[in-house]
């Protein structure tokens, strides 16, 4: 099992940035796929970013394409979101997940979860 925390939330104004991290840890996780996922109130967890660890492939949502970087940093076990040019729409809870299969999470799932954390983009 791996167990992921995220950190970085919090409340921004419209055009500003943030950087969200999600601490990885547990068994081996070097072939697995990093995804970040968001969920906000009344809609459905939706998928945003994903990153394999061996190789760095990324994938993004077309909504966050040109806005969102995803990267890790294998040193300190630590896959990061970069959100620039945030949006009102982007507030969410935004939840980092882990699968040995990079298809399932750019389906939409994973194995493992952390526990979330807010972001809250103001007008």
């Amino acid at each position: 099992q791996v167990q992921l925390v995220e950190s970085g939330g919090g409340l921004v104004q419209a055009g500003g940035s943030l950087r969200l991290s999600c601490a990885v840890s547990g068994r081996t996780f070097s072939n697995y796929c990093m995804g970040w996922f968001r969920q906000a109130p009344g809609n459905e967890r939706e998928f945003v970013a994903a990153i394999t660890w061996s190789g760095g492939s990324t994938y993004y949502a077309d909504s966050v394409k040109g806005r969102f970087t995803v990267s890790r940093d294998k040193a300190k076990n630590t896959v990061y979101l970069q959100m620039n040019s945030l949006k009102p729409e982007d507030t969410a809870v935004y939840y980092c997940a882990a699968d040995p299969s990079a298809r399932t999470i750019v389906r939409g799932t994973g194995s493992s979860w952390g526990q979330g954390t807010q972001v809250t983009v103001s007008s």
